[in-house]
C-alpha cells in the first residue's frame, strides 16, 4: 500500500476513476511536506485531499474535527473500504479508549480523529508521542471570529503547530470568505501555506428564491413540493426552535415522517435526531443552523429555507448539504422583511455589528437578484462569472423590462403623501385604493394618489415595489416598523426624468423543472428496490448508514452499466477492491435477475407510469405518447386509483382541490365536470377537475 500512487489509492481505495479539481495538487503539496489551506465546496472531495497522502505517508494522520457525528461518518465510510482508522472522543468508553490509545502509539492505523478539544489538551500529555505524518484541520472556518461557527479551541492549535514545524499542516473548510482565510493563516499559524482554492459553483444544485409568501400559501406549496418528491430526503432550516416545531408538527400531522432539531434539546436527543435522519428512518429534519455541519449524507436531495439566513457563507454551506453525491438537488429559499428586523435584533450588541450587517444586506441582495443567482452567489466568494447557470429560478423564467418610470413615481408619491410612514402592504393597498379599516383610520383614502395603481394586483405592486427597494429608490427603514422611505435617488425618479428598468412578474404557471436526461433505460422499480433493499440489510448488519455501503450516485451507475462481472464491477463509481471482494458478487447475483425476468408488454396505462417516473410533465406525456392530455390524465387517475405511486398533487394544489370541493358540495355531490367549470368561471381547467374529484372520491379530503 505505501509504494502506491496517489492515482490507484483513488481507484483501489474509493473506487473513483479521476481526482476532482485541485484534489490532486493539494495531496502533492502535502507530500512535499508544505502546509496548505484548501477552499472547496461542500461535496467537493475534502476529505480526499488529506486521506490519500495518509495512506502514502509511512506515519499516522491526525485529523482535527469539530464534531462528533463527522468523524464517525468518516471512519465508518473509510473502515468500509478497508482503511486502518479510529477516532477518540467523549463517546467511547475507558477499555475502547486504551485499545484505540495503544493501535495510535505503535502506528497501526492510518488516520486517528480527534476534537479540536482534545487535540490541543492532550498534545502534551501523549498526542506529542505519536508517529505523525500530517495534521489535517477540518472546518478550519472554526478558527475566525469573522466566520459562522467560530470555536475558541481552535486558536490554540497555532501553539502546537509552533511545537513541530517539520510536519505539515493543511486546513480545510468549504466557505471562507477573504477575510475568513487570512485568518485561518494567521491563527492557526501556518508556514507559507499555498492556498487552493476551488470552483464554489455547484452546478447539480437548483436555485430558487420565493418572496414575501403568506404562512399559509408558503406551507401549501412546501408541502405539495414534499409529495412530489417521495423518498427524498430534504431539510427545512428555519430561525428559531419554535418554528422548527412547528414545522415538524405540520409536516407529520400531513402525512410526511419528520424531526426538529435544535440546540435547546438534549444531546442525546440530538444525536437520535441524526442518526435516524442519516440512517433514513425518516424524511424531513426541521432545523436550526446548530444542525448539519459536517454531516455525510450524500443523498438529502432537497434543502428549503424558511427564513433569510444571516450571511451568505452560512447559506452557501447549507444548501451545499444537497447532492453531495452530485445528483441533481433542488434548493428553495423563503423570506420576507420581518426576517431582516429579526437577523439585526440577534446582533444589534455584537461589537462586530458593522460587519455582520453588511453580511445581511448581501444576503438581502442575493435574495431581492432579478439576474442569474448563480453568477450573485459566485461574485460573493470572489469567483466572477457572467454566463447565466440554465438551474436558477431567474434562468429558468428571466424576467421581461419595462420602462417602470411611471410605475416608480407612483409608490414614490403614494409613500411621500402618506408622510413615509407606511410599509409595504399598507402603500400597496394606498395604490390599489384598498378599503381596509386601516386605511380609512389613518384618512389614507384621502390622499391625492389614492387609487391610482388599481390596474396592478397586490402580487404586481409587491413584485414592483421589492425592485425599488432593490434598485436603492426606496429603502425599508427597519428601526422605524418596517416603513418605506424615499432614498436619494428616490427624490431624483419622483422629481426629473431619471430612466427606471423594471422586470414584469414571472407566471409561476409558466415555470418548469429542468430535468437531467435520462442515461439510459428506465430501470424497473422492482430491481432498484431490491439493490435499496440489499444495501439497507447490509448496512444494518454493520451498523453503518446505508449510504457508507453504496451511495445514489453508485446505484445509478450500476444501473446504467449493468456489470456482468468482478472485473466490470471495477468501473462503477464508487466500488473500490474492499467492497467487490466483500459483496461485489451479491450485487452481481441482483442484477442478474432482471436480464433473467421474462419481459412483457406493457398496457398503455404503464407506459404513461413510465413515463411519469421520469417526471414529464403533462405536455410532454402527451407528445411522447402521439395522445391528448385528458388521456393521460386519466391514466394518471387510473393508477392513482390503484394505488400506484402516483401524487396527483404534482399538478394540482391543495387549494384548487379545496375550491372544487366547496363548489361540489354546492351543487349537491356532482360527478359531472362541466357545471363546477362553469361555477369557478373557468379558473381551474377540465384536467384539474377530474383529478380533484379522484382525490376527493379516495379521501375524505
Amino acid at each position: 500500500m505505501r509504494m502506491l500512487t496517489p492515482k490507484k489509492i483513488l481507484k483501489e481505495v474509493f473506487g473513483y476513476d479521476q481526482f476532482r479539481p485541485n484534489q490532486l495538487e493539494v495531496i502533492e503539496h502535502t507530500l512535499s511536506g508544505q502546509d496548505s489551506i484548501v477552499i472547496m465546496p461542500t461535496g467537493g472531495g475534502k476529505s480526499i485531499c488529506y486521506q490519500v497522502p495518509a495512506l502514502i505517508f509511512g506515519k499516522m494522520t491526525i485529523v482535527v474535527s469539530p464534531l462528533i457525528s463527522l468523524m464517525k461518518d468518516q471512519v465508518d465510510a473509510l473502515t468500509a473500504n478497508g482503511v486502518k482508522c479510529a477516532y477518540i472522543n467523549s463517546t467511547l468508553g475507558e477499555v475502547d479508549r486504551r485499545v484505540i490509545l495503544d493501535q495510535a502509539m505503535s502506528n497501526q492505523l492510518d488516520l486517528l480523529y480527534l476534537s479540536p478539544e482534545t487535540f490541543v489538551h492532550f498534545y502534551d500529555q501523549w498526542i506529542h508521542q505519536l508517529p505523525i505524518s500530517l495534521v489535517a484541520i477540518d472546518e478550519a472556518h472554526c478558527v475566525s471570529s469573522w466566520g459562522h461557527d467560530f470555536r475558541p479551541e481552535y486558536r490554540q492549535i497555532k501553539a502546537i503547530r509552533e511545537k513541530c514545524p517539520n510536519i505539515p499542516f493543511v486546513a480545510l473548510t468549504a466557505t471562507a470568505d477573504k477575510l475568513t482565510r487570512r485568518d485561518i493563516q494567521e491563527q492557526l499559524g501556518l508556514q507559507t501555506p499555498e492556498l487552493f482554492l476551488s470552483s464554489f459553483n455547484r452546478p447539480n444544485l437548483s436555485l430558487a428564491v420565493r418572496s414575501q409568501i403568506p404562512k399559509k400559501k408558503k406551507q401549501v406549496e412546501i408541502l405539495n413540493f414534499i409529495r412530489s418528491r417521495q423518498d427524498e430526503s430534504g431539510i427545512v432550516y428555519c430561525l428559531s426552535r419554535k418554528e422548527c416545531e412547528s414545522w415538524s408538527d405540520f409536516l407529520n400531522d400531513n402525512g410526511i415522517s419528520s424531526r426538529f432539531y435544535h440546540a435547546g434539546m438534549s444531546a442525546e436527543s440530538r444525536d437520535a435526531v441524526q442518526e435516524g435522519f442519516i440512517e433514513d428512518a425518516y424524511q424531513v429534519i426541521c432545523a436550526t443552523i446548530a444542525f448539519g455541519m459536517g454531516i455525510d449524507k450524500p443523498n438529502v436531495r432537497w434543502v428549503i429555507h424558511n427564513n433569510l439566513p444571516k450571511n451568505v457563507e452560512g447559506y452557501y454551506q447549507e444548501i451545499g448539504r444537497a447532492g453531495r453525491d452530485g445528483l441533481p438537488s433542488d434548493t428553495i429559499l423563503y423570506y420576507n422583511y420581518r426576517d431582516v428586523v429579526l437577523l439585526n435584533d440577534f446582533i444589534k450588541d455584537s461589537p462586530n455589528k458593522d460587519v455582520y450587517q453588511e453580511k445581511i444586506k448581501r444576503m438581502l441582495h442575493y435574495a431581492e437578484a432579478s439576474s442569474c443567482r448563480r453568477i450573485v452567489l459566485l461574485s460573493y466568494f470572489g469567483e466572477h462569472n457572467l454566463q447565466n447557470c440554465g438551474n436558477c429560478d431567474i434562468c429558468k423564467n428571466p424576467p421581461d423590462f419595462i420602462d417602470g418610470k411611471i410605475i416608480a413615481q407612483k409608490a414614490l408619491s403614494a409613500a411621500h403623501r402618506s408622510g413615509q410612514a407606511v410599509g409595504i402592504n399598507l402603500l400597496i393597498n394606498v395604490l390599489r385604493g384598498a378599503q381596509t379599516m386601516e386605511l380609512f383610520e389613518r384618512n389614507l383614502h384621502k390622499i391625492k394618489t389614492y387609487g391610482v395603481g388599481s390596474e396592478y394586483s397586490f402580487a404586481e405592486w409587491q413584485h414592483f415595489i421589492n425592485q425599488l427597494i432593490n434598485l436603492g429608490i426606496m429603502e425599508i427603514a427597519y428601526d422605524q416598523k418596517l416603513h418605506l422611505k424615499i432614498t436619494s435617488l428616490g427624490e431624483e425618479v419622483l422629481k426629473s426624468n431619471v430612466e427606471v428598468k423594471l422586470s414584469l412578474p414571472v407566471d409561476k404557471k409558466t415555470e418548469t423543472k429542468k430535468k437531467t436526461p435520462a442515461k439510459g433505460p428506465k430501470p424497473s422499480s422492482e430491481i432498484v428496490d431490491k439493490l435499496k433493499t440489499f444495501r439497507k440489510e447490509l448496512a444494518s448488519k454493520n451498523r453503518v448508514p446505508a449510504y457508507v455501503i453504496f451511495n445514489d450516485a453508485t446505484l445509478e451507475d450500476l444501473l446504467l452499466k449493468r456489470p456482468k462481472n468482478l472485473m466490470e464491477l471495477v468501473d462503477v463509481h464508487g466500488m473500490g477492491k474492499v467492497k467487490i471482494e466483500r459483496f461485489g458478487q451479491e450485487l452481481l447475483d441482483i442484477l442478474s435477475q432482471e436480464e433473467s425476468a421474462p419481459t412483457k408488454k406493457l398496457s398503455t396505462t404503464e407506459e404513461t407510469f413510465l413515463l411519469y417516473e421520469k417526471g414529464l410533465n403533462l405536455e410532454q406525456m402527451a407528445n411522447e405518447r402521439k395522445v391528448s392530455e385528458p388521456t393521460i390524465v386519466n391514466h394518471l387517475i387510473k393508477l392513482y386509483e390503484e394505488k400506484k405511486k402516483v401524487d396527483l398533487f404534482r399538478y394540482i394544489s391543495e387549494y384548487e382541490v379545496n375550491q372544487v370541493k366547496e363548489v361540489r358540495q354546492k351543487l349537491k355531490g356532482t360527478h359531472q365536470l362541466k357545471p363546477v367549470y362553469d361555477a369557478l368561471k373557468g379558473n381551474i381547467d377540465y384536467n384539474k377537475i377530474s383529478m380533484a374529484y379522484a382525490i376527493l372520491d379516495q379521501y375524505e379530503y
